[in-house]
């Protein structure tokens, strides 16, 4: 109480209150990652690693009939990255599911590519995409002397 009176009138020294509160404050953290189940590193002596990053899991679909596109949106919005290969779907279907896929990729922020003659890489926005495909389809000869072939 005399400490108090001392602080209030200013002639007290204010460290020691300051240096209880802030150990006071780190007591509360220290329980409080306790009851979490959070221990802190400095006191488990453990090796931590690094490698946080979960392995990223490619979804590939042939999709034959338009509701076939609903789970190639449900991957995405579990962002993972689906590549969509259309050889077996209809044009009409085709063009639809392309559709569909292409806003669903463009409201989860991710990216559409085309990789070849229909197929396409649908990625969320986790997923960087580097460099690109060039589309060397009009039948002349490459730099390397191969043809194209259809």
């Amino acid at each position: 109480m005399f400490q108090k009176v001392m602080s209030f009138l200013g002639l007290a020294d204010e460290e020691q209150p300051r240096r209880e509160e802030e150990q006071l404050e780190e007591q509360q953290q220290q329980m409080a990652q306790q009851q979490d189940g959070v221990v802190p590193l400095k006191r488990q002596g453990t090796v931590v690693s690094l490698h946080t990053q979960k392995q990223v899991r490619v979804y590939l679909a042939e999709p034959e009939t338009y509701d076939d596109a609903q789970s190639i949106a449900d991957h995405l919005r579990n962002r993972r990255p689906v590549v969509v290969n259309l050889h077996k779907a209809p044009h009409d279907v085709a063009k639809r599911v392309i559709d569909f896929i292409s806003g669903c990729t463009y409201a989860l922020g991710g990216t559409l590519q085309k990789l070849g003659h229909n197929i396409f890489l649908c990625a969320p926005e986790n997923i960087d995409i580097q460099g690109q495909i060039s589309d060397l389809m009009e039948g002349t000869q490459t730099a390397q002397g191969f043809s194209n072939q259809r």
